[in-house]
């Protein structure tokens, strides 16, 4: 890197100043013109090499951004199209979890008499399932932050693929709660991983964009799976439930195996560096291969042509397979417990894990009621939890784009440079404005909603009132949950997979904890007011929002004022140790 890119890369003159945690992870020094990994994974080719003037995927060509000036290196040398892939495929394997714990919603009422137990009974399956969805990602997603994604995912499917089939074969239902234990621990972390991978490759300015994608989990699994679930058991029988997750399952894991490339920071930099061996798909061992195969030809091309014998000699050849140095990132399994305790994001996920507490309260409500109310098969009752999808996906694609609007609003109101290709430090954003004052509409949606459930079934209105608002809770509900989710990404670089498993802590036991206390409560109080408890805790529960909008940008210096002086503090301790040895 010459003086004057070292300059340019440090001169914006911006108080939005690129992070340590970026500048570690941007500065790997690739190669001109260094290529990325193809989203089959690709990698950087060494036969065909670029003309001298390329750019690097740290470099900017003229007009590019804002007319800023600002010559930053660009925070993924992915295009925008591999982007886009990468993160469909981690939202894909992350609609795992959602559409494991409600497939079988429909069937509850089924399996309980199979098995010869109470409903309040088989919910508990539902209760463990999210309690072991909520620790689990503690230990995976530290795993995935450190040692990278892949071999977290390969350990989420072979577990998960164990246990539907031992769901599947379950004779009884000591059996069946242990295994679906150990289905939520290989489905719950994939949820995390896919936040992980966005943050890999994706900037603060740009993620609101990719809201569509990653929300797809939330949109499709909470409605596909009662769909299915309910025309499975009534067709084929509860068992073979499990049977089509196992299945489902392998074929996202293939894919993966296949396609999806090693993004994590600590192994691949920005994503021109070569994975190592372990890591690569494989995709790119096909092409590493075939890249062999070609080598070999070219070289015994060359020794017949210079009247030499086949392999009496061979040029020396330049190993290709290894990328730039990466620094590597210490193991932490705790790192998500060490978030959790952070005033910002203890508000932030209690609050987040009431609202989805109370919409699984909702859904949990719904097999049981359905039936009972107004008659409705597992088939009919599948089916209506699709109006939830349709009003999510409306706040997916409404939503994400009022995130980068108002996160270039607050930009131009800061007087900042905008360039949604590069990743900014935050030290000084108010990036918790930037992405909450969108949700208090949808929060207010939500608390209407929650408060008007409980009364429409008690009073078995027409069916259409149900629907419409299943409708609107999806709107809210998922919509300040993505909103959510986005944020805590945001306030946490290099974290990302940590920090996303700290929300799964907490939504999940909160929800198991809902889950758990709505049948009871139903019975002792009447739909309606149960409803009116969970309502009154999302109302109280709000101004959570307007602290973290208010004190963010305070809480997160004060984080980094104590992280520096832990620093400065270890520093001095080894160097005290080097002085009295």
């Amino acid at each position: 890197m010459t003086p004057t890119e070292s300059n340019n890369r440090g001169g914006s003159g911006s108080n939005l100043s690129t992070t340590s945690e970026n500048s570690v992870t941007n500065g790997v020094d690739t190669p001109a013109g260094r290529k990325s990994q193809d989203i089959g994974g690709g990698g950087p080719d060494p036969e065909k090499q670029p003309p001298p003037d390329a750019l690097t995927p740290g470099e900017k060509a003229p007009g590019d951004g804002e007319g800023n000036g600002d010559s930053s290196p660009a925070y993924s040398a992915f295009t925008t199209w591999e982007k886009r892939g990468i993160v469909l495929g981690a939202a894909v394997g992350a609609l795992l979890s959602p559409l494991t714990g409600q497939i079988y919603l429909p069937a509850l009422p089924v399996v309980a008499a199979d098995l010869g137990v109470s409903i309040a009974q088989i919910n508990l399956t539902m209760t463990t399932y999210m309690i072991f969805q909520g620790v689990t990602p503690i230990f995976i997603g530290s795993l995935a932050d450190s040692a990278g994604r892949r071999p977290a995912y390969l350990i989420c499917f072979v577990l998960f693929a164990a246990a539907n089939v031992g769901c599947a074969l379950a004779p009884t239902y000591a059996a069946l709660l242990v295994l679906r234990m150990l289905q939520s621990a290989g489905a719950a972390s994939t949820v995390a991983l896919c936040q992980a991978v966005v943050a890999d490759v994706v900037t603060s300015a740009e993620r609101g964009s990719y809201v569509a994608l990653t929300s797809l989990p939330a949109l499709v699994g909470p409605s596909l799976g009662p769909v299915l679930g309910g025309v499975v058991s009534q067709y084929l029988g509860w068992r073979w439930i499990f049977w089509l997750l196992a299945c489902v399952g392998g074929a996202v894991a293939a894919v993966h195996a296949a396609f999806l490339p090693e993004t994590c920071r600590f192994v691949v930099g920005d994503g021109s560096a070569r994975p190592p061996p372990p890591y690569r798909t494989l995709w790119q061992v096909a092409k590493d291969l075939a890249r062999k195969r070609r080598r070999r030809r070219r070289e015994r091309r060359q020794q017949l042509d210079d009247g030499g014998e086949l392999g009496s000699s061979r040029a020396p050849t330049t190993n290709t397979t290894a990328g730039p140095a990466v620094p590597k990132k210490k193991l932490n399994l705790f790192k998500s417990l060490t978030l959790l305790c952070e005033v910002e994001m203890f508000v932030l996920l209690m609050y987040g894990g009431l609202v989805v507490a109370t919409m699984y309260a909702v859904l949990t409500s719904m097999a049981t009621h359905f039936a009972s109310l107004y008659g409705l098969d597992e088939t009919h009752i599948g089916l209506m939890y699709l109006p939830m999808t349709g009003g999510a996906i409306i706040v997916s694609l409404v939503a994400g784009r009022l995130q980068d609007w108002n996160f270039r609003r607050h930009c131009r109101l800061q007087g900042l440079p905008y360039d949604r290709r590069v990743q900014r430090g935050l030290a000084g954003f108010p990036i918790e404005r930037a992405r909450l004052e969108i949700s208090a509409p949808l929060l207010a949606v939500s608390t209407l909603v929650v408060l008007s459930w409980g009364w429409a079934l008690q009073y078995r209105a027409p069916i259409a009132v149900p629907c419409v608002l299943l409708f609107l809770l999806g709107f809210g509900a998922l919509g300040f949950g993505n909103t959510l989710g986005v944020l805590i990404t945001d306030i946490n670089p290099g974290n990302a997979g940590a920090a996303t498993a700290s929300n799964n802590i907490t939504r999940c036991l909160l929800s198991a904890v809902a889950t758990a206390v709505i049948d009871p409560m139903t019975q002792a109080i009447g739909l309606g007011w149960a409803f009116v408890v969970f309502g009154a805790l999302f109302a109280a529960g709000s101004p959570a929002v307007w602290l973290v909008m208010r004190y963010g940008v305070k809480w997160r210096r004060e984080k980094e004022e104590r992280r520096q002086r832990r620093k400065e503090k270890k520093k001095r301790e080894k160097k005290g140790e080097g002085e009295g040895m």
